[in-house]
């Protein structure tokens, strides 16, 4: 067997993303902030903006449920970068040594496009994908097969005739990294550096 490309999820593997960066400088109360992401400014809500809601809809009707909690709300866009604490060295660190093998890397991530374009300009790793495919553009998000799909539609574009148990796909969510094996990909959860690196190797791939 042998792997001819290997796709990269964003946010948890190359990127370090977190509500909680900037909601712990909002809420100081650890339950009350745990309360707030997971009652309120709950990753449900987060998927429909990266499946290309736009943000001020989305937050104008969390705004309207939860009228008591609005400047908190607001701040989850208006202050979205601060949920950013840079890349991720050791994902970084398997990407680069893929990338010198010569190996075809791919970006498929749930991302709205309303914000992508903050990371876009100034990440440089992202713009050495071969093609990226972003929820928010395509309006699909993962787990939803049909967001593989478009993703292998562009992996066959530049690979004519490869196959899905070529493509390697890790991603830090594990149902995401599930709905790419029952498509016959290598999904691989990343829940560690040296547990990915490990599977890759296991697969053939020099990291």
């Amino acid at each position: 067997m042998t792997i001819k490309a290997v796709v990269f999820d964003f946010g948890g593997v190359l990127v370090d993303w977190s509500p909680e960066y900037l909601y712990r400088k909002l809420i100081s109360n650890d339950d009350e902030r745990r309360w707030f992401l997971t009652h309120v400014c709950k990753m449900d809500w987060v998927i429909r903006q990266d499946g290309g809601e736009p943000i001020a809809v989305g937050t104008e009707e969390l705004v309207a449920a939860f009228p008591g909690h609005e400047a908190l709300i607001r701040a989850f866009y208006e202050r979205w970068h601060e949920m950013i604490g840079g890349l991720l060295a050791g994902g970084v660190a398997t990407f680069e040594r893929l990338e010198a093998a010569g190996m075809p890397i791919f970006g498929l991530t749930n991302w709205s496009a309303e914000t992508f374009p903050w990371a876009w300009e100034r990440f440089g790793i992202l713009r050495r994908c071969r093609d990226i495919v972003v929820s928010g553009h395509v309006k699909l998000v993962k787990p939803d097969p049909a967001i593989f799909h478009e993703m292998f539609r562009r992996i066959e574009a530049q690979l004519p005739g490869v196959r899905p148990e070529e493509l390697v796909f890790i991603d830090d969510n594990a149902h995401n990294a599930e709905a790419a094996t029952a498509l016959g990909w290598h999904g691989v959860h990343h829940t560690s550096n040296a547990a990915t690196d490990a599977k890759l190797r296991e697969l053939g791939l020099p990291v």
